[in-house]
């Protein structure tokens, strides 16, 4: 096997670099560059948005940008929402006026007794992104395997433009995105946009 790359190995790498970026970068914006960033939906994405009655977000943890206040005036969300340290991820509704309560690895979500939703366009965080599509995660795979699950829910990536890479290594279980939205540019991927 000399030679070969482990691509699980230049996954690892290649995410250690870009949280490092990504840290470096926000810890370097200033308040209000920070808070201006994901506060609008650029126009044709805002159109694509209000075509979804049931649009999925996410908590924004340390670094990563966010996008509830963006998406504030739809009133109600699906959040991601885990039973436990399981490989299932499913969709919870929210409204930004509700409390969420911390999950399993951390991350903040909604009640248990929240209504199970399931989205049809879904904004999910990233570590690293390419402009094919390819999108780096945490390593988890909960995204990727609730993308295979529901390949026709919309998928767009969210992460600051330093994050962009020429090429994510992909493997067979990785799904691509359909559009990346960025602090600078909104990038359609795929097709379906």
């Amino acid at each position: 096997m000399h030679g070969m790359t482990d691509p699980a190995e230049t996954k690892r790498q290649l995410r250690e670099k870009l949280r490092f970026r990504r840290r470096h970068f926000a810890a370097n914006l200033d308040g209000m560059a920070r808070l201006a960033a994901f506060s609008v939906l650029p126009e044709p994405l805002a159109e694509t948005v209000r075509a979804h009655a049931i649009v999925a977000a996410y908590v924004a943890q340390g670094d990563e940008p966010d996008m509830l206040p963006a998406l504030e005036p739809l009133g109600a969300l699906a959040l991601p929402h885990h039973d436990g340290r399981v490989d299932c991820m499913t969709f919870r509704r929210w409204r930004p006026d509700e409390p969420l309560v911390k999950g399993p690895w951390g991350t903040m979500q909604p009640a248990e007794a929240a209504e199970a939703v399931l989205p049809a366009l879904l904004f999910c965080p990233l570590v690293g992104f390419d402009r094919r599509g390819g999108r780096l995660g945490q390593g988890g795979g909960h995204y990727d395997r609730w993308f295979a699950a529901y390949p026709d829910a919309l998928r767009i990536g969210v992460g600051w433009s330093v994050q962009e890479v020429d090429a994510v290594p992909a493997e067979p279980t990785d799904v691509a995105l359909d559009a990346v939205l960025t602090e600078q540019e909104y990038i359609i991927t795929g097709e379906r946009l």
